[in-house]
């Protein structure tokens, strides 16, 4: 029997390499898990109500791309926070954005760029679904360095103008997982002249939009219109677990160019899972609500300043400008080695950096850090940081 080749090479997930490199290690005090990425902030005190009421909407199957009151309502968030005006025929719901991360490139990344294989550019390091995504669109993956020098977002330009010749997509997550970077006005407004010289789509993930330290980062959406860029040039993707604190609903959406949009209905007609009419119910709620969202943005601005106490000062560490977590440097120590010492010696439970990246010509960009999630209780999070602090300065 064989098997396809395409993902011979992808290393194990993030989570299953951690639990194998602590396999048998015993943590030296309360565990303190800092590790994934989901939000432990209070839900909004109207999902089980909302719930509740839908409930007989199960007898019939829910609408694949979104019911009514749900596109209305993203649509409605869109315009209030970019100022742009979309349709519900430029919206499709989503059963968490991983689905339209992955499915947006099968359905539109081209078999051939200029007679050659499509490439598809994407941060190093990133959420591992873009490389995955490539990979099963028949693209070459691209790893482009984020690092401190380049202000830990990608530097697209930097890339042979041979290279970008034949790029089909660039994924961009703003705010930044892991390091927290917020792609700026300028930055957003090289990007899409790069796209429209080379004529490449931009896979905008949004996921950290609505946690932010000083300002409120710009998106794809705004900076299109802002720029008067072709409306298939960006594909936008977004959901309701960081936001509203709902990681568990797996309620998301795209919004993209009307070609897109049909292509990416298409495919999903065929392949998508919809999301729950029940869930689509609390998603419309939560998208036309803000008071949950200042509530949870309040307690996160809590944490930012709570990191700069406790971490202030230390090397390696630097406040992020957005997201939830911290890259913190190791100084030069292996960050496999460091979050083994940190497990065993306190208890804190963190990831290595390099899980997150892939190393390109003997260069890691990951290598040097740890990826720290701001998500526990205020209090569990102080002693947290006081025992990594403690450990890596020890």
């Amino acid at each position: 029997m064989t098997f396809p080749k395409r993902f011979s090479e992808l290393p194990a997930y993030a989570f299953p390499r951690l639990r194998a490199l602590l396999a048998g290690i015993e943590p030296g005090g309360p565990v303190i898990d800092m590790t994934i990425g989901e939000p432990r902030h209070a839900m909004p005190d109207f999902v089980a109500e909302v719930m509740a009421a839908a409930v007989p909407t199960l007898a019939k199957y829910p609408k694949n791309e979104g019911t009514e009151d749900l596109l209305t309502a993203i649509s409605g968030w869109i315009d209030r926070r970019y100022g742009v005006t979309l349709g519900p025929d430029r919206l499709m719901a989503l059963n968490g954005t991983r689905e339209g991360l992955f499915n947006a490139a099968i359905a539109l990344c081209p078999e051939t760029v200029n007679g050659q294989q499509p490439a598809i550019l994407m941060p190093n390091p990133f959420y591992q679904v873009y490389a995955v995504a490539a990979l099963t669109a028949g693209a070459e993956p691209i790893y482009v360095p984020a690092t401190a020098e380049t202000g830990f977002l990608p530097d697209f330009a930097s890339i042979p103008a041979e290279t970008l010749d034949r790029t089909a997509i660039v994924y961009l997550c703003s705010p930044a997982n892991p390091q927290g970077a917020v792609a700026s006005r300028d930055y957003w407004r090289d990007l899409l002249a790069l796209a429209e010289r080379h004529d490449f789509r931009i896979f905008s993930d949004d996921c950290y939009s609505e946690i932010w330290r000083d300002t409120p980062p710009p998106g794809g959406l705004e900076m299109a219109q802002e720029t008067g860029a072709d409306p298939e040039r960006v594909v936008v993707f977004n959901s309701l677990s960081k936001r509203s604190n709902l990681p568990g609903l797996r309620a998301g959406f795209v919004a993209a160019g009307p070609q897109s949009m049909q292509r990416l209905r298409q495919l999903r007609a065929y392949s998508g899972a919809p999301l729950a009419t029940p869930l689509q119910a609390v998603a419309a709620r939560a998208w036309a609500d803000e008071a949950h969202v200042q509530d949870s943005l309040a307690l996160y601005h809590r944490k930012f300043a709570l990191a700069e106490e406790v971490l202030g000062g230390m090397p390696g560490y630097a406040a992020p400008e957005a997201g939830f977590f911290l890259w913190i440097g190791t100084s030069g120590r292996d960050a496999e080695d460091l979050a083994s010492r940190l497990w065993r010696e306190t208890g804190v439970k963190v990831l290595p950096g390099n899980y997150f990246s892939r190393s390109v010509n003997g260069t890691d960009p990951g290598a040097g850090y740890l990826r720290a999630a701001m998500v526990a209780h205020e209090d569990d999070l102080r002693e947290g940081l006081m025992r990594l602090r403690s450990c890596m300065e020890g």
